[in-house]
């Protein structure tokens, strides 16, 4: 097995977040409902932008350094400025926060329930990733005791 296998990129834990990321997106609808409130409504709708805003500056700050794989591609460097001065994976944020706001819009338990299976999975993918810039980046260890995993200033 070479040296970019699905499998030793990472692989696995990409195709986990991405059917879980759908089955966010397809249950809330499907499944809606379950409360209804608007003071909820108007927080996923907070909870959806802002996750995307975190993407979008994610995407942008991280430019040719981007891939859907935790392991580090071969020519990156190591982004410190921007969004990720505040917080380490902005990008699973997004989707965290993303997905937290869909579910809370349409007031779906099956939705939430996916969405923190998501958190799991994008937890445990930003561990595994945290492994592999370590090895590759000497100044890794000093950038995580300054800048919180998912949440800024909190987790």
């Amino acid at each position: 097995m070479n040296n970019n296998s699905f499998i030793q990129r990472g692989g696995w834990w990409v195709a986990a977040q991405n059917a879980l990321t759908i089955s966010v997106l397809m249950l809330c609808p499907l499944f809606r409902g379950h409360w209804q409130h608007p003071t909820t409504r108007v927080s996923g709708v907070a909870l959806f932008v802002t996750g995307a805003l975190f993407g979008i500056a994610g995407v942008r700050t991280l430019g040719r350094n981007r891939t859907a794989y935790p392991k580090p591609l071969e020519d990156s460097t190591l982004v410190q400025y921007g969004v990720y001065g505040r917080v380490r994976h902005p990008l699973y944020s997004s989707l965290i926060l993303a997905s937290l706001g869909w579910a809370l819009f349409w007031g779906s338990w099956p939705g939430l329930a996916a969405s923190g299976a998501l958190v799991a999975v994008l937890r445990g993918k930003a561990i595994r990733e945290e492994i592999w810039l370590r090895e590759r980046y000497p100044e890794y260890r000093s950038y995580e005791r300054r800048v919180k995993r998912l949440v800024p200033w909190v987790w």
